[in-house]
């Protein structure tokens, strides 16, 4: 979802086909993930921030190094654990 003050919010999402062949990756890889942010960031023109959870696929070293490529993107993890945030 992409918010920007005094204008409409956009919803960018990417798809991918999982033919359940041996082998083939049933999720987003890395790549997957870099571009749909290069997808976004192309078509917004803009900066992004993007703030995301502790998915293996989102903290991996590979990751660390697509993120670390593209100084227009700015990550915020949310924490691992945070009782204080969900008080019940």
């Amino acid at each position: 979802m992409c918010l920007k003050p005094g204008h409409r919010g956009r919803f960018i999402w990417r798809t991918i086909i999982h033919r359940s062949r041996k082998g083939e990756r049933s999720s987003f890889s890395e790549t997957d993930y870099a571009a749909l942010l290069d997808q976004v960031h192309q078509r917004l023109q803009a900066p992004i921030i993007l703030v995301w959870d502790n998915l293996n696929t989102h903290v991996s070293a590979t990751m660390r190094a697509l993120i670390a490529a593209r100084d227009w993107l700015t990550v915020i993890r949310l924490p691992a654990y945070a009782p204080d945030l969900n008080p019940r």
